[in-house]
Protein backbone atom coordinates (compact mmCIF):
# COMPACT_ATOMS: atom_id res chain seq x y z
CA UNK A 1 0.00 0.00 0.00
CA UNK A 2 1.29 3.50 -0.84
CA UNK A 3 1.93 6.40 1.49
CA UNK A 4 -1.07 8.62 2.23
CA UNK A 5 -1.27 12.39 1.95
CA UNK A 6 -1.83 13.44 5.56
CA UNK A 7 -1.84 17.24 5.66
CA UNK A 8 -2.01 20.28 3.44
CA UNK A 9 -0.52 23.67 4.16
CA UNK A 10 -1.16 27.00 2.50
CA UNK A 11 1.43 29.71 3.10
CA UNK A 12 1.12 33.33 2.11
CA UNK A 13 2.84 36.68 2.54
CA UNK A 14 -0.59 37.76 3.85
CA UNK A 15 -1.85 34.75 5.87
CA UNK A 16 -4.94 36.60 7.17
CA UNK A 17 -6.05 37.29 3.60
CA UNK A 18 -5.34 33.67 2.60
CA UNK A 19 -7.28 32.35 5.61
CA UNK A 20 -10.25 34.60 4.84
CA UNK A 21 -10.20 33.60 1.15
CA UNK A 22 -10.06 29.84 1.67
CA UNK A 23 -12.40 29.65 4.66
CA UNK A 24 -15.04 31.73 2.86
CA UNK A 25 -14.57 30.04 -0.52
CA UNK A 26 -14.83 26.47 0.82
CA UNK A 27 -16.87 27.09 3.98
CA UNK A 28 -13.99 25.94 6.20
CA UNK A 29 -13.41 27.06 9.78
CA UNK A 30 -10.09 27.93 11.39
CA UNK A 31 -8.55 28.12 14.83
CA UNK A 32 -5.21 29.69 15.81
CA UNK A 33 -3.91 28.03 18.99
CA UNK A 34 -1.61 30.50 20.82
CA UNK A 35 1.25 28.00 20.94
CA UNK A 36 1.39 27.97 17.11
CA UNK A 37 2.21 31.68 16.82
CA UNK A 38 -0.59 32.72 14.47
CA UNK A 39 -0.67 29.52 12.40
CA UNK A 40 -4.29 28.56 11.75
CA UNK A 41 -5.50 24.97 11.90
CA UNK A 42 -8.18 24.37 9.29
CA UNK A 43 -11.32 22.29 9.76
CA UNK A 44 -12.70 21.39 6.35
CA UNK A 45 -15.87 19.75 7.70
CA UNK A 46 -15.00 16.55 5.85
CA UNK A 47 -15.17 13.09 7.45
CA UNK A 48 -12.51 12.28 10.06
CA UNK A 49 -10.56 9.99 7.73
CA UNK A 50 -9.71 12.85 5.35
CA UNK A 51 -6.64 15.06 5.65
CA UNK A 52 -6.43 18.20 7.75
CA UNK A 53 -4.59 21.39 7.01
CA UNK A 54 -3.30 24.75 8.08
CA UNK A 55 -2.72 28.28 6.84
CA UNK A 56 0.23 30.36 7.94
CA UNK A 57 2.75 33.01 7.03
CA UNK A 58 5.33 32.29 4.36
CA UNK A 59 8.89 32.37 5.68
CA UNK A 60 10.67 35.16 3.78
CA UNK A 61 13.91 33.12 4.01
CA UNK A 62 12.25 29.78 3.20
CA UNK A 63 9.98 28.28 0.58
CA UNK A 64 7.97 30.67 -1.58
CA UNK A 65 4.25 31.06 -0.74
CA UNK A 66 2.18 28.20 -2.06
CA UNK A 67 0.39 24.96 -1.30
CA UNK A 68 2.32 22.06 0.17
CA UNK A 69 1.17 18.46 0.65
CA UNK A 70 2.63 16.32 3.44
CA UNK A 71 2.93 12.57 2.84
CA UNK A 72 3.06 10.15 5.80
CA UNK A 73 6.29 8.12 5.84
CA UNK A 74 7.84 5.74 8.36
CA UNK A 75 11.37 7.18 8.25
CA UNK A 76 12.15 10.78 7.26
CA UNK A 77 15.89 10.24 6.79
CA UNK A 78 15.43 7.12 4.66
CA UNK A 79 12.83 8.86 2.50
CA UNK A 80 15.10 11.89 1.98
CA UNK A 81 17.95 9.53 1.01
CA UNK A 82 15.70 7.72 -1.47
CA UNK A 83 14.51 11.05 -2.89
CA UNK A 84 18.15 12.08 -3.49
CA UNK A 85 18.85 8.77 -5.23
CA UNK A 86 15.87 9.48 -7.51
CA UNK A 87 17.08 12.99 -8.41
CA UNK A 88 15.44 15.01 -5.63
CA UNK A 89 17.01 17.08 -2.88
CA UNK A 90 16.39 18.07 0.74
CA UNK A 91 14.90 21.53 1.37
CA UNK A 92 14.27 21.14 5.11
CA UNK A 93 16.07 18.63 7.30
CA UNK A 94 13.88 16.65 9.73
CA UNK A 95 12.53 18.76 12.59
CA UNK A 96 10.30 17.91 15.52
CA UNK A 97 6.83 19.47 15.68
CA UNK A 98 5.42 20.91 18.93
CA UNK A 99 3.80 18.46 21.33
CA UNK A 100 3.27 14.88 20.26
CA UNK A 101 2.76 15.72 16.58
CA UNK A 102 5.76 13.90 15.14
CA UNK A 103 8.39 15.35 12.83
CA UNK A 104 8.49 16.83 9.34
CA UNK A 105 10.96 17.34 6.52
CA UNK A 106 10.61 18.85 3.05
CA UNK A 107 12.13 17.59 -0.18
CA UNK A 108 12.25 18.94 -3.71
CA UNK A 109 11.39 16.62 -6.58
CA UNK A 110 13.60 16.66 -9.71
CA UNK A 111 11.55 19.58 -11.09
CA UNK A 112 11.96 21.59 -7.87
CA UNK A 113 8.44 21.05 -6.49
CA UNK A 114 8.35 21.00 -2.70
CA UNK A 115 6.85 17.92 -1.02
CA UNK A 116 6.39 17.65 2.73
CA UNK A 117 7.09 14.47 4.67
CA UNK A 118 5.52 13.69 8.05
CA UNK A 119 6.51 10.89 10.40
Amino acid sequence: MGNAVMWFEITSTNPDRARDFYTKLFDWSSEAPPELGGYNLIETGAPAETIGGGIGAADPDGLPPGILLYVRVDDLAATLTKAAELGGSTLLEPMKLPGENGSVAILADPDGHAVGLWA
